[in-house]
């Protein structure tokens, strides 16, 4: 399968394109604005990788579209907007879309479903993250799928929290909140805590390296061609959905 990386430049682009090698998946369009890079992926191209920022997002996934191509969506801070676009895009082509490829991540979230329904809103819980300096959106679109989760475990609407400040009261019962940390070369770090009066219960995936996230985007577009038009997730992928 002949594949384009967008956002080839990139730490995810480039390791995208080196894991590429030897496997069924061959990058002919390393698509970047940065210099030395394809502006746009050749005719050839059967699937694309996108890795780049959210504004480049929705043109590149509609020219998608209008060539009928698998997509698949790594790049996270999608406005309204930009995801109406993609959704659009959607109808036409499968998709997937994730905050995160890995397969740890993903068994993660199937394990905060699990003890938000079983705890309950006895204990609350607090989901924080922390990436290297470089990232420009917060929270991370990991820190989200596991607040979701969360929320899907005990029934609730997804309504969070962001960090807190000043004279805010006492905690409400229920309340789910996120929190970002940024700092030196951190690949990322996720946990969701549950604190009850009596004990705490911490869930936590550290990534070690990208390669897990690239490996498993490169498994989703491979997953991806041929299937019918829709969003999918990593979880879809996997089979955990």
């Amino acid at each position: 399968m002949k594949i384009a990386i967008v956002g080839a430049a990139g730490r995810m682009g480039k390791m995208l394109c080196a894991l590429a090698e030897g496997t069924e998946l061959e990058v002919v369009s390393r698509v970047d604005v940065a210099e030395g890079y394809d502006k746009s992926w050749s005719d050839e191209v059967e699937g694309v990788i996108d890795f780049s920022y959210h504004t480049a997002v929705p043109a590149a996934v509609e020219k998608a579209a209008e060539k009928g191509l698998a997509y698949v969506i790594g790049t996270t801070g999608l406005t309204a907007d930009e995801q109406a676009r993609v959704d659009a895009a959607a109808k036409k082509i499968p998709i997937v879309q994730s905050g995160n490829y890995s397969l740890g991540v993903n068994l993660l979230l199937e394990l905060v479903k699990k003890a938000a329904q079983v705890l309950g809103p006895e204990y609350d819980i607090e989901v924080t993250e922390m990436h290297h300096r470089h990232k420009k959106d917060a929270p991370s679109g990991t820190a989200l799928m596991l607040a979701k989760s969360a929320a899907a475990g005990r029934g609730a609407k997804d309504e969070f929290v962001y960090g807190r400040k000043g004279d805010i009261g006492e905690r409400p019962v229920g309340e789910i909140a996120i929190h970002a940390l940024r700092g030196g070369s951190v690949v990322g770090d996720h946990t969701v805590m549950f604190a009850g009066d009596v004990e705490r219960v911490e869930l936590t995936h550290k990534a070690q390296g990208r390669e897990a996230f690239a490996a498993g985007a490169l498994k989703a577009l491979a997953w991806a061609k041929g299937r019918k038009p829709g969003i999918y997730s990593m979880r879809d992928v996997l089979g955990f959905a």
